[in-house]
């Protein structure tokens, strides 16, 4: 149930590099929300129309959406592991990425064909 989701300014044309960034944050997900893998959903979207700070060089914003599993100390390790990734992949300065923590209620949650709670 923890769904991340990347949006960026850069581009990600290669198949295979888009397939290891979007399995690199769904690890990070689930290792950082303590939840089972098999129920996290991960998204890239490249070559987003984007500014920050007046500018258009490369940036991302992370979403991060859970039923539970999010506190202070759980989004400040994922913050730098995804920002760090982030670096690493896209090149993406640690100062251009936003990450932002949503809990979610479980009934406004669904999953096949019915919400969590």
């Amino acid at each position: 149930m923890p769904l991340i989701e990347l949006d960026t300014s850069c581009e990600v044309a290669d198949a295979g590099k888009r397939q290891a960034l979007v399995a690199g944050l769904s690890r990070l997900a689930a290792e950082g929300t303590g939840k089972p893998e098999q129920y996290v959903m991960a998204c890239v979207r490249d070559r987003v129309a984007m500014v920050m700070s007046g500018g258009a060089e490369p940036c991302a914003l992370v979403t991060i959406k859970a039923i539970g599993g999010l506190s202070k100390s759980v989004n400040q390790g994922l913050a730098g592991k995804i920002t760090q990734m982030l670096q690493k992949e896209l090149a993406i300065p640690a100062d251009r990425v936003y990450i932002t923590f949503q809990e979610v209620a479980a009934s406004h949650w669904a999953w096949n064909g019915k919400t969590f709670g």
